[in-house]
């Protein structure tokens, strides 16, 4: 994925350098908003392709932390299965054996199992 990005920005920045009126043979000198044309097309294309997505999942996770509850099938940071037992503010505790219980932070919580 990153390599796509990468290569997407490299092709965006190529286009815009050889297309910018500075890189005209012959012309007057560009104006000051014109040579910045480039740079904020790149800033928004970095937006959309970066930004906007992690900001998405990071949502997504918070809603998964805020909406877990007793019986929940989880899968820690650390790749552990467990069931949480129960749930407080800050930390949960989660059976990942018979009689084995651990207590975690919510936040280290990936995602919810099947």
């Amino acid at each position: 994925m990153n390599n796509i990005i990468r290569s997407i920005f490299t092709s965006i920045a190529a286009l815009l350098a050889f297309t910018t009126p500075a890189f005209a043979e012959g012309g007057a000198p560009a104006s000051g908003f014109t040579q910045l044309v480039p740079l904020i097309l790149i800033m928004l294309v970095f937006w959309f392709l970066l930004i906007r997505p992690q900001q998405n999942r990071a949502k997504e996770h918070r809603s998964l932390i805020e909406s877990l509850k007793k019986g929940d099938k989880v899968i820690t940071n650390a790749g552990i299965f467990g069931s949480v037992t129960d749930v407080k503010d800050n930390y949960l505790n989660i059976e990942i054996a018979d009689g084995v219980r651990i207590k975690i932070q919510r936040d280290a919580v990936a995602a919810l199992s099947d």
